[in-house]
């Protein structure tokens, strides 16, 4: 007896009638544009500390023969790289590595300004700095594990002689392994160039959850307002070279006669 094909197709058909799948197609390989590799080059050697903080690299001459590419391509990755504030320009003297000593580095990070447009000098207030065990939800923004090793500062700003702004601070203990209090009164400085300058980390970028907020009595008391004014409410955490997570601070701002601002571009 002869075979019936359509009988022997259906055999092996799927039940459901639904022809069975092609092979998988493996992905194609991600491209990325010269420029971009000769970037991440060079942020290598920056995060390695080829290149130091405020130190100039070399000129764009040098880092085409050295990649062996055209200058135009070094230009274009470097351009980037200031854009992203890791390289600094300076007309007729060269590329700079970018460093939080900077006054236009400071300001990144610090976004609070004086109504009148005056510029009002401040000073930090060291309330505590101190080894403990990440709680879960440090652990998991710092990329820890639940109750490895985290240090906490708190401070308060002061404008004019007035508590602005109360900061609480966590950092990964096993970075920033011998930071004290007699290290951080004794570093004349922003913070941030501390960190750059004694612990190698330098703050790359910084996501913010910002809310109005009630004052807590904690709070209101080290602020000098009364419990339940009106606060702005800034949770950051700051990254450094290759997205690790290596800060987590939580502030409270007076806004009386200052404002918050940000640059979108």
């Amino acid at each position: 007896m002869s075979a019936n094909p359509a009988s022997n197709a259906n055999s092996t058909a799927p039940e459901s009638g639904v022809p069975a799948s092609a092979p998988a197609v493996p992905p194609s390989p991600t491209f990325s544009p010269l420029y971009q590799q000769i970037k991440g080059l060079i942020t290598q050697s920056l995060e390695s500390g080829e290149w130091k903080p405020g130190e100039i690299i070399p000129s764009e001459v040098e880092l085409a023969a050295r990649y062996k590419v055209s200058q135009g391509t070094v230009r274009k990755a470097i351009d980037e790289l200031a854009a992203d504030n890791l390289l600094v320009r300076r007309q007729g003297k060269g590329t700079f590595v970018a460093t939080h000593n900077e006054e236009r580095a400071q300001f990144r990070f610090l976004r609070l300004l004086a109504d009148d447009g005056a510029e009002h000098p401040h000073v930090s207030k060291l309330l505590e700095c101190r080894r403990l065990r990440a709680s879960a939800e440090i652990a998991r923004q710092l990329d820890l594990k639940p109750s490895d090793p985290v240090v906490l500062i708190r401070r308060l700003l002061q404008f004019d002689g007035e508590s602005t702004v109360l900061d609480e601070i966590w950092l990964p203990g096993g970075v920033f392994r011998g930071l004290t209090s007699e290290r951080l009164a004794d570093y004349k400085g922003p913070l941030y160039a501390m960190f750059e300058a004694e612990f190698g980390t330098r703050m790359i970028r910084a996501t913010e959850k910002i809310r109005a907020v009630a004052a807590e009595p904690t709070v209101a008391d080290l602020l000098k307002v009364p419990a339940g004014f009106p606060l702005l409410s800034v949770e950051r955490v700051s990254y450094t070279y290759g997205d690790r997570p290596v800060e987590v601070r939580r502030g409270w701002y007076v806004t009386t006669g200052y404002y918050y601002q940000n640059d979108l571009s």
